[in-house]
């Protein structure tokens, strides 16, 4: 059995991978950490686990001191507090795989430029896996440490590959619109994110400025093979879960919809998590599941293709995408523990 600890198990995407982890038939939970809940039964926080899960949360710094008796380190920490806790468990020779930021950009610069912190360990960037799988599976094989992509970039970075790898777009042209549930902010309290706040009501935010653009653009450009300065609005809509993600190209040259379909279904032929569908996806059909779905359509007034994205922000986004990498990194079948349908209504 692989032995798993997860640091920051009481946010919603720390709980979401305690509930995979759970079911995982390959994985036992050694310990669950938590900066507010210490000696609380994890229960006890998220009444859904009651009979299923009475682990009693750790603190942080006890985490530190239960290293040695696990296997691969899941940090579900917030931005700037996973670099300490990855340096642990990479020194002592422990996979390890971050849910937070502080790995996602291998510029030391960029990082203090979008997050406004100077990063504790640069030395480590070189040496963190950006783990998309369906780009990255070959690398991430082989990694020590796996930085876990953000929900929003998953969306869009899978929705424009195939363009980018074919270079079939123009370089400059590139918009992303996406929403997002309200889970997507996180548990702790704000005004901004209060139900009254929040329902019947949609809001875009960060214009121009969200933390994700440099790890979206960073990625791109890898895929284009130049660097890729995009625009990226997200928007907050009244549900709990989920992202679509609506981003707009200029094709160079005039295409039909069935060349691109090809070339979507042969980029995406052997991923059994994205979907490339004939229609416009929803996020209802992945929610909570560790699905993409695309669908696109090529506006030849404008010569413009639109590509839309689905995925579930708590899954794909976050815990179920770690637990692909967990998967692929300890060498068992990549779909094991999430290989399950999205659920619905």
């Amino acid at each position: 059995m692989i032995k798993a600890g997860i640091m920051g198990s009481t946010g919603y995407a720390g709980q979401q991978l305690a509930w995979l982890l759970l079911n995982h038939p390959e994985v036992e939970i050694s310990f669950l950490s938590t900066n507010s809940y210490e000696d609380a039964s994890f229960s006890s926080i998220y009444k859904n686990y009651q009979g299923v899960a009475d682990y009693t949360c750790v603190s942080t710094n006890t985490a530190y001191e239960m290293l040695d008796n696990i296997d691969v380190l899941f940090c579900s920490l917030p931005h700037g507090k996973s670099m300490d806790a990855v340096k642990a468990a990479y020194d002592r020779g422990i996979k390890v795989i971050d849910l937070s930021a502080d790995y996602r950009i291998s510029s030391k610069e960029t990082y203090r430029e979008w997050y406004e912190l100077e990063h504790s360990y640069p030395g480590l960037l070189e040496s963190a896996v950006y783990g998309l799988p369906e780009l990255h599976r070959e690398s991430i094989k082989n990694a020590k440490i796996i930085a876990n992509p953000g929900c929003y970039p998953t969306s869009i970075i899978l929705a424009l590959a195939p363009l980018l790898k074919g270079n079939l777009i123009e370089m400059t042209s590139i918009i992303a619109d996406s929403k997002s549930g309200v889970s997507g902010a996180g548990r702790s309290a704000d005004i901004a994110n209060i139900y009254t706040e929040v329902n019947e009501s949609i809001k875009a935010y960060k214009l121009g400025s969200h933390r994700h653009t440099p790890e979206i653009e960073q990625e791109l450009s890898k895929l284009g093979g130049e660097d890729i300065v995009m625009s990226f609005t997200p928007h907050l809509v009244p549900m709990n879960r989920g992202i679509l993600s609506t981003c707009y190209a200029k094709l160079k040259d005039e295409c039909d919809k069935s060349d691109i379909m090809r070339l979507y279904n042969d980029f995406y032929s052997d991923e059994f998590f994205v979907k490339v569908i004939d229609g416009v996806p929803e996020t209802r059909w992945v929610k909570s599941s560790n699905f993409c779905h695309i669908g696109f359509t090529v506006d030849k007034r404008t010569g413009r293709i639109v590509v839309v994205s689905a995925i579930d922000n708590l899954m794909k986004g976050a815990a179920s995408q770690a637990v692909q990498n967990m998967n692929i990194i300890f060498g068992i079948d990549e779909k094991t523990g999430i290989n399950f349908a999205p659920t619905f209504p």
